[in-house]
């Protein structure tokens, strides 16, 4: 009875990177004859190629758009009606798009039109949103752009990092994920069109958003919002001369630092550990 069941499966291809994802890759494993996982992560320890290996579920990793389209005959003979992607972080061009007779369904973790792009968490918790969201859209040929099957707001606490709220975002998205696919395969649903006129844009990150001028401090308030949003990657850091020598601060949430070289400690150790501590956290507004 067991085998009969699986083979009635829907085959399925998932595109996703990140631990945030891999309840995911669970659902659709359980629900769905998973066929490949298509990720950009390719160490064996990250997360995605982890599971996989783990749990005996096809993946391959790429880096680029160009190593991306060579999957096209792989993906094309897996004959999947609709692929899944979450927190990919490449753009998938309208020829992949189109192997899949059912398209591409996409878990963003915002309120679309709002916040598309890369970063729609970490710009969220940065402006001191109070509220966000997750969609499930269908993917198009512009970025975050197609139709929108059904949204759910979400609380961001005063405490929320980039990392934290990415994790309730796609929990909830994995929820809603499980009501739409099957409507939507069966023809029982349909998206809706965005209101593009309402469209807000995030910018992608690199390792020097998170670089703080010491001679030009940030307000204490979109600091505090800044390390939480920027956690752990690309961090909010900043240089400063330590007993004449110029070294590398990275800021932690929970009033937590790291000297370059040195174990993370509090800001209370810090200032009583450096001669130069206290006057530091002032100046870039870490404590009044």
């Amino acid at each position: 009875m067991t085998m009969l069941h699986n083979s009635k499966k829907q085959p399925i291809v998932f595109f996703g990177s990140s631990h945030f994802v891999l309840p995911i890759i669970e659902l659709l494993q359980q629900e769905y004859d998973l066929k490949l996982v298509v990720t950009t992560e390719k160490n064996p320890t990250d997360a995605i190629p982890a599971y996989c290996s783990k749990n005996t579920i096809p993946f391959v990793s790429v880096a680029t758009l160009s190593q991306l389209k060579t999957l096209y005959d792989h993906l094309s003979v897996l004959r999947a009606p609709v692929a899944v992607l979450a927190y990919f972080g490449l753009i998938i061009p309208q020829s992949l798009i189109d192997i899949f007779p059912k398209g591409i369904v996409n878990i963003h973790p915002s309120r679309l039109p709002h916040y598309r792009g890369s970063t729609p968490g970490q710009t969220a918790l940065v402006l001191g949103d109070v509220k966000t969201g997750v969609s499930i859209m269908l993917l198009d040929k512009d970025v975050d752009h197609g139709p929108v099957f059904i949204q759910e707001e979400e609380t961001i606490s005063p405490t929320e990092t980039a990392t934290s709220l990415y994790e309730k975002l796609f929990a909830k998205g994995t929820k809603l994920l499980k009501q739409v696919l099957p409507a939507y395969l069966h023809d029982t649903m349909l998206p809706t069109a965005q209101d593009h006129s309402h469209a807000t844009f995030t910018k992608p990150l690199t390792r020097e958003s998170g670089f703080i001028n010491p001679d030009q401090p940030l307000s204490p308030s979109l600091l505090d919002r800044t390390i939480r949003a920027y956690y752990p990657w690309p961090g909010v850091w900043t240089k400063i001369k330590i007993n004449n020598k110029e070294v590398r601060i990275k800021f932690l949430p929970g009033k937590v630092l790291q000297v370059e070289g040195k174990k993370p400690i509090s800001y209370h150790d810090f200032m009583h550990g450096y001669p130069e501590g206290e006057k530091i956290l002032k100046n870039l507004n870490l404590i009044a």
